[in-house]
């Protein structure tokens, strides 16, 4: 990960920033021109104005930080896997945004689509710990759009180890309980060859549903192109403008037969996500194809989960997916501009695989991430600050497409220096600490040591001990177990 400096002599940036109220929030509606990487003027939290955005003004690229929002959390759920089978994850398997992203974090809510931003941070040797979080809307899973969902379901032979697929189709009774009468889902099965198991069919037809899933029996070898292929065909089909049409896979990722090259399997599922059905990828079993299901994900606008247990299963069947089968926001950016008076360099911890240009943040022809109700983004920076700083830190802007009418929107959030909290282990906020603990952890697992989140496993624990006594979550006692295993493996 390589550290970020800003160059000193940006005089509009620095208008730029002394012009917004610290911790004020900036919303905006923008009919798509070219306009500065935040707004020039304090704009009241309910505005929404136009704007132009094809053709920004030219600025080092060191300055500013952008990328696009990612929802996906298989990287910590299957590092926890690992860990409870008593060994490390690989260290390429390891994305510190995903494990963040894996914990609750409280962030207000906006009143409609789009998000909700929060700026803070804590002081940390001569440095700061930046945290940006991103929040959608929740809805009622009664409220929300109808679905059409398409199951692709891996039944090869290495879907045939316990917790594969007798797990992919408790998890799928599970869902079709949760439908309402609106949705409708097509089951797909792939091994040697794909075959369409059901065509698209009303949730009102459970029995039929329900049948068609205890016919999944292993089978072959594993073309996840096949079974893409028909998946997508059946999900165009059976396409509805007025509700959410999504592919789910579920599969352990170690596609061996087929277009096993992937470049054939990205390029269909990016062409069908432009159409507006998106891809939902659900990952199981121990030897996971971690690479192949994420890039998957980020191709098809969706997200990447990894389910390794009955539990999992419910949270993320029960719990998360019936209400998140509606969107809030396509295309989703965000950018941080650090003020150069103020900052010697920043780090953003994670995203590499999310990373866009500077001039992509505006640009709404580039893809960005598409994100549902009730879902929080968190992005931590490293910030080195320099001596006797005082003054505006940094602008967080998040930019993002109406999930219906495609008109872009933006909003904003400044902090100050003085906003900082006075130390991270004491003065800070507990979620932001948790956040850092798990921050730190996924760096040390990956091997690196470097930076302000310099504790070994052993200090991190003994902060996860601490916050989960101070949290009751069950999620922050986990941790501390789960860094307790890895100190004791290394």
């Amino acid at each position: 990960m390589k550290t970020r400096y800003l160059t000193g002599a940006v005089v509009a940036l620095t208008f730029f920033l002394s012009a917004c109220a610290a911790g004020e929030p900036v919303s905006t509606q923008s009919d798509g021109g070219a306009h500065a990487p935040a707004p020039t003027a304090p704009v009241p939290p309910e505005e929404r104005r136009p704007s132009s955005s094809s053709s920004p003004a030219e600025r080092s690229p060191a300055e500013l930080s952008t990328f696009a929002l990612d929802v996906d959390t298989a990287s910590y759920g299957y590092a926890k896997t690992a860990l409870k089978d008593g060994r490390l994850p690989a260290p390429g398997q390891v994305r510190p945004e995903e494990f963040v992203n894996a914990f609750r974090q409280g962030y207000a809510e906006p009143p409609g689509d789009g998000f909700s931003v929060q700026v803070d941070g804590a002081r940390r040797d001569g440095g700061a710990l930046l945290r940006v979080g991103l929040q959608t809307r929740t809805t009622d899973t009664a409220a929300r759009r109808p679905a059409n969902l398409t199951f692709v379901v891996d039944v090869s032979g290495s879907m045939g180890d316990p917790g594969r697929l007798d797990l992919v189709r408790e998890s799928l009774h599970t869902l079709v309980d949760q439908l309402g009468p609106g949705d409708a889902v097509a089951i797909v099965s792939f091994s040697d060859q794909a075959r369409l198991r059901l065509p698209m069919t009303g949730a009102d037809r459970r029995e039929d549903l329900h049948a068609a899933i205890d016919t999944l029996a292993v089978e072959g070898s594993t073309n996840l192109e096949a079974g893409l292929v028909t998946g997508y065909q059946e999900a165009s089909r059976a396409f509805r403008p007025v509700a959410t049409n999504r592919v789910v896979v579920l599969s352990d990722g170690l596609a061996n037969t087929g277009d096993t090259t992937w470049q054939g399997i990205l390029k269909r599922v990016e062409e069908h996500a432009a159409r507006g059905v998106t891809l939902l990828c659900v990952g199981v079993g121990r030897d996971y194809g971690d690479a192949l299901m994420e890039r998957l994900a980020d191709n098809g606008d969706g997200a990447a989960i990894y389910v390794s247990s009955r539990e999992d299963a419910r949270q993320v069947f029960v719990e998360r997916l019936p209400a998140a089968l509606d969107l809030r926001a396509r295309d989703a950016k965000a950018q941080v501009a650090f003020n150069p008076a103020t900052v010697e360099s920043y780090r953003l911890v994670g995203y590499e695989n999310r990373a866009l240009a500077q001039e992509d943040f505006r640009d709404d022809t580039k893809d960005g991430g598409e994100v549902g109700p009730g879902h929080a983004v968190t992005a931590l920076y490293e910030v080195r600050l320099k001596p006797g700083a005082s003054g505006q830190l940094a602008v967080a802007t998040v930019r993002w497409l109406d999930p219906d009418s495609r008109a872009p929107g933006e909003a904003s959030r400044a902090l100050e220096v003085a906003g900082l909290s006075g130390s991270l282990w004491e003065g800070a906020p507990t979620a932001l600490q948790v956040d850092a603990v798990v921050a730190g952890f996924a760096q040390r697992l990956r091997g690196a040591g470097d930076g302000l989140l310099t504790e070994n496993l052993g200090d991190l624990s003994d902060q996860a001990t601490r916050l989960a006594a101070l949290t009751q979550d069950p999620m922050v006692a986990e941790l501390a177990e789960l860094i307790r295993t890895a100190a004791s493996l290394r």
